[in-house]
């Protein structure tokens, strides 16, 4: 199984990664994909790259949520490293207006800016969109985005953005969202076919049940793959083989 995207190298794991990295390793996971946050986590993040070569692959990236003032600095100081660098793909960037809008603008430039290093790089992104769909879909819409491809990580649109997130050439990251008792996102994603489905935990955040309160981890994707594989009536070797699938196309696509 590929865990499509997880912040393994989050603090909370380094004092016993290797024992966190043979845990994962033993639940079936081969691969976990790591999305950068900014130019602070990206110190961490390419250390656990370095140390499991083939098992952790690094993203580089600056999440919506981190475009403070000086995110121009950011940009720049990653697209030094992109230079020198290589990555699996750009990411995890996007927009984030639940919980502040005041870097609107900003986030949109920044979004932009990293869409390019993409075209540039002949690299997929990794998209974080919480709370501003529309705004999303308005720019991946632009004709200058037209070849773009990646994944929409923990998609939390509606069906008709899913449709359309599809028709444009992007997967659907779903992760632990998908076995919340209370969550209507199957309604929002059963039309999607499988073949544009990719598995990822969030890790450490967004926890499956029934460990949902504690840290998350790569080790807990078999239970997203068990709930998908229920939900779409298939069996669990069945979805994990065409997720996994899908996942390599992109990995092909970016030439890692």
């Amino acid at each position: 199984m590929i865990d499509t995207h997880a912040h393994l190298y989050d603090p909370i794991f380094k004092d016993e990664i290797e024992h966190h990295v043979n845990d994962i390793k033993a639940s079936g996971v081969s691969e976990v994909w790591l999305p950068n946050c900014d130019l602070a986590s990206w110190g961490q993040l390419v250390e656990l790259a370095n140390a499991f070569p083939e098992f952790a692959l690094p993203m580089i990236g600056l999440h919506p949520t981190y475009v403070k003032e000086n995110y121009q600095i950011e940009l720049a100081a990653l697209a030094k490293i992109l230079a020198e660098q290589k990555v699996l793909a750009i990411g995890e960037i996007g927009l984030d207006y639940y919980w502040d809008t005041s870097f609107k603008a900003e986030q949109i430039y920044a979004f932009e800016t990293q869409c390019h290093w993409a075209i540039d790089n002949k690299l997929w992104i990794d998209v974080h969109c919480r709370k501003a769909y529309s705004d999303l879909l308005l720019l991946l819409k632009k004709s200058e985005y037209a070849n773009l491809s990646g994944i929409i990580h923990c998609f939390s649109g509606d069906s008709r953005e899913a449709k359309t997130l599809v028709d444009l050439g992007f997967m659907l990251g779903i992760g632990g969202v998908i076995t919340y008792k209370n969550t209507t996102l199957f309604n929002d994603i059963k039309e999607i076919s499988l073949t544009n489905i990719v598995l990822e935990t969030d890790a450490p955040y967004l926890t499956p049940v029934p460990y949902r309160g504690q840290p998350n981890s790569p080790k807990y994707i078999p239970l997203i793959a068990q709930k998908l594989a229920d939900l779409y009536e298939v069996s669990i070797e069945e979805l994990i083989q065409i997720t996994d699938a899908n996942a390599n196309r992109l990995k092909v696509a970016s030439c890692y």
